[in-house]
């Protein structure tokens, strides 16, 4: 199977489909009856998913049509009286927004296929808790449920981070109080209602947050070859042999290298954010007094900074022998 196929088959189903975005709904009152429009980045459609499997599927799921909000709340009703095949329907329905969710992880330690299969089962979840009074779309809740099982599955997978047992109890804690959020408002909660649910600061939810960011994101691949990850130039060096301690100098060099076609204050947010000269990785918070910008402003360069990052590495196909 060719990777031109795939991609454009890919490019077909994202310009078919409708997504909205949980950040983007204001959540008064009921939405717009037309489907709603998948959005992703662009940088993340050049990677191709490689079987002949994931070639029929993504063939398959352009015959489901997309539903208006009244089809929604019609099968959500009718879901509700343990309707089967309104349950299957609404599933089908919206097979393609996982695809969609599904390529921004991509060359993160699980191949398409099993992203694939574990944003469906976080879809299914979706469908068994939407309630379509709150007022939003279907896929603006589910959103949020797609995400968060493939997060799991891939932060499950990963076999670098050993979490102490007082800290897996925090993040179960806070992946708890997130889902009664999620079911409460119909979105994806913002980081003031998760402090203030939990009863802490939300400057100890953004630490959560970045200790699962960086969990799932460190066996992310950093080059084309896709030997160098993140986590090659940060994991604990403390019990590795000293030609591996030089090797991870090396790589680290790599990535500084690379960061070097950043901009000074996104390269700066990075290093900070992930602790790459050696320091803690600092918050969001933290940064901002650094700098002297909000915590907002901080996240925004750091997105822009980790999107500009990927795509320099991935569209110049480059790797650590062609940089060094």
């Amino acid at each position: 199977m060719s990777e031109e196929w795939v991609e454009q088959e890919k490019e077909n189903i994202d310009g078919e489909e409708l997504e909205e975005d949980a950040e983007e709904s204001d959540g008064e009152g009921f939405e717009s009856e037309e489907p709603a429009a998948v959005e992703y980045e662009e940088e993340e459609d050049r990677y191709a998913p490689p079987a002949d499997a994931v070639k029929t599927y993504l063939r398959d799921i352009r015959r489901s049509t997309l539903l208006t909000f009244k089809e929604e709340v019609m099968l959500a009703k009718r879901i509700a009286k343990g309707d089967e095949a309104a349950r299957q329907r609404m599933i089908e329905s919206n097979l393609r927004l996982v695809v969609s969710i599904g390529k921004r992880y991509m060359n993160r330690g699980l191949p398409f296929s099993d992203i694939i299969e574990e944003g469906n089962i976080g879809l299914i979840k979706a469908v068994e808790k939407y309630n379509h009074r709150k007022g939003f779309r279907f896929s603006t809740y589910a959103s949020w449920w797609i995400r968060q099982s493939i997060e799991r599955a891939i932060i499950n997978q990963s076999k670098l981070i050993r979490l102490p047992v007082h800290v897996v109890e925090r993040v179960n804690h806070y992946l708890s109080h997130v889902e009664d959020l999620v079911q409460e408002l119909g979105r994806e909660p913002q980081v003031d209602e998760i402090s203030k649910k939990m009863k802490i600061q939300p400057d100890d939810v953004d630490q959560i947050q970045q200790l699962l960011r960086k969990t799932y994101s460190l066996d992310s691949p950093i080059a084309a070859n896709k030997e160098t990850a993140l986590r090659d130039v940060i994991e604990d060096t403390s019990q590795i042999s000293p030609v591996t301690k030089a090797e991870g100098v090396r790589r680290r060099e790599d990535i500084l290298r690379w960061m070097s076609l950043l901009k000074d204050n996104e390269r700066q947010v990075i290093v900070l954010r992930f602790g790459l000269e050696g320091d803690e990785p600092h918050t969001l918070e933290e940064i901002g007094k650094i700098f002297g910008l909000t915590r907002e402003r901080v996240r925004q360069i750091e997105s822009s900074a980790l999107r500009k990052l990927r795509a320099i590495i991935t569209q110049k196909t480059i790797g650590p022998d062609e940089i060094l």
